[in-house]
């Protein structure tokens, strides 16, 4: 039975290289696999998905304009396809999300999303939150803050060392400027009680 399954995390916790393991045991068992990532986010280059670790894979792309069921739908129809594998799917929009379940559904192809849950505001990113509400099965991919414990939240880090409490909700690239941190020190960080 397909299903829709989102694994999320904070920054810098290795989704990426869990993604391109998952598809190849896909591949080493003789099954094909699809990889999609968002066009927005090409710091590996365009249509490639790479980890911090040093692998990498290419991928067809999306923007918040592809119809994700056309896509899925595509790919189906040039031959056999075990598994989707979305990476960056904070950066779907709810629509999106939908046209994924749609697919999960209909199609009966699995769809495995990997992205940010929240951004380093604490909230919600669109893609997230629709793949929190519809997902068959959510995985957390753990990290930890500096103090040892789970980290759950990350702060985006300015000049100056400390953490900015406004900007863009989407950066691409300065992952050097996030910081992945518990509750409690991202609420430090931020200067709430």
């Amino acid at each position: 039975m397909a299903k829709l399954y989102f694994h999320y995390s904070t920054m810098n916790a290795g989704k990426s290289t869990i993604l391109l393991q998952a598809s190849h045991n896909y591949i080493e068992r003789g099954m094909e696999t699809c990889l999609v990532t968002a066009r927005l986010d090409n710091r590996a280059g365009d249509g490639r998905i790479a980890s911090r670790i040093g692998i990498g894979a290419q991928a067809a792309c999306f923007t918040e304009e592809t119809d994700m069921f056309a896509l899925i739908e595509a790919r189906l129809a040039e031959g056999p396809c075990a598994c989707i594998f979305v990476d960056e799917a904070q950066f779907l929009t709810e629509t999106q999300v939908w046209q994924i379940a749609r697919a999960v559904d209909d199609l009966r192809v699995p769809v495995m999303c990997y992205g940010l849950r929240v951004d380093f505001q604490g909230k919600l990113f669109p893609g997230s939150a629709a793949l929190l509400a519809l997902a068959d099965e959510m995985r957390e991919v753990r990290t930890i803050c500096h103090c040892g414990k789970k980290a759950t939240m990350v702060v985006r880090m300015g000049p100056d060392g400390q953490a900015l409490r406004d900007g863009d909700q989407v950066q691409i690239g300065g992952n050097e400027t996030y910081v992945s941190l518990c509750r409690r020190h991202w609420r430090k960080a931020m200067g709430e009680a």
